[in-house]
Order: structure tokens, then sequence, then C-alpha cells
């Protein structure tokens, strides 16, 4: 089966043009736009490039938001932005707005054994969520702190 390269570039430019409008939506520095969206959308083919491996959705989703995170922490540093701009950005894309809109359908249609199944896929996403952008903050403050613990020894041995 051939590698579906058009449904990749209709993914990658509808996660870069999605977290740009809401990067411009929030108010953020213009300056931090184009990177805001091309974090969003590096992060997010790389969550898709695993689902079409076969890696489990929540692990796909907990590498993307780990890339996004370690990425805009590195350009939040770069450019001198709060790194809040860069995270928010690069989680807009894989957000479950529709599993949980899907579960509140269901729900309404009297559904509820479908309603519950969605609502707890859709919860294991945002858990999958805030545990890869907490683990890419984590790895930037140990990768930060190392790098100040061996300036300052160089420091005290001169």
């Amino acid at each position: 089966m051939p590698f579906p390269w058009m449904e990749l570039l209709r993914m990658t430019a509808g996660a870069f043009f999605g977290a740009l409008g809401f990067t411009f939506l929030v108010h953020a520095p213009v300056k931090a736009y184009l990177p805001s969206g091309l974090i969003a959308a590096v992060s997010y083919v790389f969550y898709w490039l695993l689902q079409r491996w076969g890696v489990a959705d929540a692990l796909s989703v907990f590498s993307g938001a780990l890339l996004g995170s370690l990425l805009g922490h590195l350009l939040a540093r770069k450019l001198r932005i709060i790194h809040t701009v860069f995270l928010m950005a690069a989680i807009v894309p894989v957000v479950p707005g529709l599993g949980l809109y899907r579960m509140m359908a269901s729900f309404g249609r009297g559904e509820t054994m479908l309603g519950a199944n969605l609502g707890i896929e859709a919860m294991i996403t945002i858990a999958m969520l805030a545990l890869g952008l907490s683990m890419g903050s984590f790895i930037n403050r140990v990768i930060r702190n190392a790098g100040a613990s061996a300036t300052a020894k160089k420091q005290r041995t001169k």
C-alpha cells in the first residue's frame, strides 16, 4: 500500500493553520506565529506517523505532546517568548474535541455505554497530553539545571 502523501500534506497544513489561528486568537506576539504553527505541524505529523505505524493511540498522543513540549521550550528560550504559547499550539491539533462531542451526543441519544467508552478514550487522550507536556517540561528543566551546575563547577574551580 503506497504512502498517503496527500493525506500527510492535508494533516500537516491543518495542524499548522489550526495552531496559527489559535496563536492569533490568544494574542501571542507576532514573532511566535510561524514557530507555533511549525511546532504544531511537526508534533502532529509525529503523532500521525506513529498511529500509522500501529503504535497505540495513547502512546502516540504522549509522544507527540512530548516532542511539541521539547520543541516549544527550545524555541521559547531562543525567541525569548513565554513557553506556554508554544505548548498550547503544540497540543491544539490533538485535543479530543470531536471525541468529547461524540460522547455527549451518545449520551443524548441514550447510548450510555458508547458514551462512556468515548469519554474514557477522550480522558486518556487528555491525560497523555498533560503527561507529555509535563514530561517535556521536566526534561527541559533537568537539562537546564545540568548546564547550570556544570557552569557553576567551572567557576568554582577557577
